[in-house]
């Protein structure tokens, strides 16, 4: 099997370097979905704040795309309450700013996106580009991809330039579906012009889980089954659906956030050091922890779904949600890596909504210190355990809890933390937000944060055999009361998988971490 011309031709520009500095060269991006949520709450945001910032190509041109009956004018108003800046900045980014109003597929047309083409040729056109580059940043349902790609293919490709296409989770409910909506891209496009998004692992602290396990000399030795006894990886959200019920309903909580997000942060926290940090060879190593993961048993997985309490109305109250309906929104899962690094180490990956606390992190819980020089301190007939945490929310941070002698006369002993808080140390830093980072990392042609198709894969085979179970009826999700800990099957799991709740006489971190 050998690429179409036109895709191989394309495939030699995208892999050239773009000098945005020579003014013959520029840059359309074009937003299909402009109108909605995601793209007035996210994609426009962080296109301005690159702007702001001077990392946008000075040649830069937006042009928004959906079915609304609106111009250039009124979109500019409907985005600019959305934009935070300097009045004079908001203003000029407005001013690169366009509408075209069209559909999305058309069986009665072959030419549907043609109105887009021809505006973004008259664009490039009058900026007298010798090399015109072009995004398509689809901010739209997964049903659509498939028309609206092939709309791009025929009406919309860059002739002087590179094409390049962010997409959006989820892609697909399954592996058999993921893999029909990556097979009919693929014939449209070649992997290096495709961006699937993971807006995790454009974040902060994502980023710096590989500088801190390949940069770090001390933390190497302990990274393995003979020190570390358990990992967690947790997303806890305070909030239910919140309206989004007849969306959220058609996926559930696995496939909303733990098959994608939660993965991804799964596999670069056990993955071996790549060759380097090319973005092929990052992802060769999170393809290896993947394909090392059996699919997840019935045993191994305790289901949720939250309902009345004082704090909140039940999911099934959600008016958008079907009657009835069975859908978890929690989910802890035991997963096991068969390699030689973390065979035997549980990774015990837990999301759920309407939970009692807003948290986002990795915690690695360290084994007992053999000859426990203090056993009369225990608590419970327990040591307190060593745990490396990297937490996303609600403060960044990344922290070690230790054991330490409480200042004294005495030997008593309390854990306390060597900690990075990000609010603290960076205070006067900016940091940005993960969906300006992944647009930029588009525009320089860097996939490393972005999911490889055999990723995608490799991740839905360990989750579509348990995922068709519970569609079936198989699996029914325990009530738990909204803003509690969760489902009851919740705590029996994570203890028989191994996790130990680590409990001290006296804790002296602040704010208990």
């Amino acid at each position: 099997w050998t690429l179409p011309r036109d895709m191989k031709s394309n495939a030699a520009r995208d892999a050239h370097k773009t000098d945005w500095s020579d003014p013959g060269v520029c840059l359309t991006i074009a937003v299909l979905g402009c109108t909605g949520d995601l793209a007035k709450k996210k994609t426009y945001p962080a296109l301005f704040a690159l702007f702001l910032h001077d990392h946008l190509p000075q040649s830069t041109l937006v042009v928004g795309y959906a079915r609304s009956d609106l111009n250039d004018v009124s979109l500019r108003e409907t985005l600019r309450d959305r934009l935070k800046g300097p009045g004079d900045k908001v203003q000029e980014f407005l001013q690169r700013c366009f509408y075209e109003r069209g559909a999305y597929e058309d069986e009665t047309r072959v030419d549907v996106f043609g109105g887009l083409g021809t505006r973004m040729t008259g664009f490039e056109t009058a900026r007298n580009a010798t090399e015109a580059h072009r995004i398509f940043y689809l901010a739209l349902p997964p049903s659509v991809y498939p028309p609206v790609c092939r709309n791009i293919h025929e009406a919309c490709m860059a002739t002087t330039g590179w094409t390049r296409v962010i997409v959006e989770k989820p892609f697909g409910r399954d592996l058999e579906s993921s893999e029909r909506l990556s097979g009919g891209i693929a014939r449209l496009f070649t992997e290096k012009q495709l961006y699937r998004i993971d807006h995790y692992l454009g974040k902060e602290l994502t980023q710096n889980l590989v500088v801190m396990r390949f940069a770090n000399r001390f933390l190497a030795p302990l990274w393995n089954r003979d020190n570390i006894s358990n990992v967690q990886i947790i997303f806890r959200e305070p909030f239910g659906t919140q309206g989004r019920g007849g969306y959220f309903d058609q996926y559930g909580i696995i496939r909303d956030i733990i098959q994608n997000h939660l993965l991804q942060l799964l596999c670069l926290v056990a993955m071996e050091k790549p060759c380097s940090l090319s973005p092929d060879d990052i992802r060769d190593e999170k393809l290896k922890v993947l394909r090392c993961i059996s699919p997840v048993s019935t045993e191994n997985v305790a289901l949720g779904q939250y309902t009345n309490s004082a704090e909140g109305v039940a999911y099934l109250d959600d008016p958008t949600v079907p009657a009835g309906s069975r859908a978890p929104t929690f989910a802890l899962t035991v997963l096991e890596i068969q390699n030689e690094r973390w065979e035997g180490v549980p990774f015990i990956v837990e999301a759920g909504k309407a939970l009692n606390e807003h948290k986002c992190e990795i915690r690695l819980q360290l084994k007992d210190v053999p000859g426990d020089l203090f056993k009369d301190q225990r608590i419970n007939g327990r040591q307190a355990r060593n745990e490396f945490v990297v937490r996303w929310q609600p403060d960044p941070a990344i922290y070690m809890k230790m054991t330490v002698k409480e200042p004294g006369l005495g030997m008593e002993l309390a854990q306390s933390e060597l900690e990075l808080l990000y609010t603290e140390k960076y205070e006067h830093t900016p940091i940005p937000e993960a969906y300006e980072r992944l647009i930029l990392d588009c525009i320089n042609g860097d996939q490393q944060h972005f999911v490889r198709r055999d990723e995608l894969a490799a991740a839905w085979k360990i989750f579509t055999p348990l995922l068709k179970y519970i569609d079936a009826g198989g699996l029914n999700p325990e009530l738990y009361a909204y803003g509690s800990r969760g489902p009851s099957n919740a705590d029996k799991l994570r203890q028989v998988a191994g996790f130990i709740e680590n409990v001290t006489a006296k804790d002296i971190t602040s704010g208990h971490l």
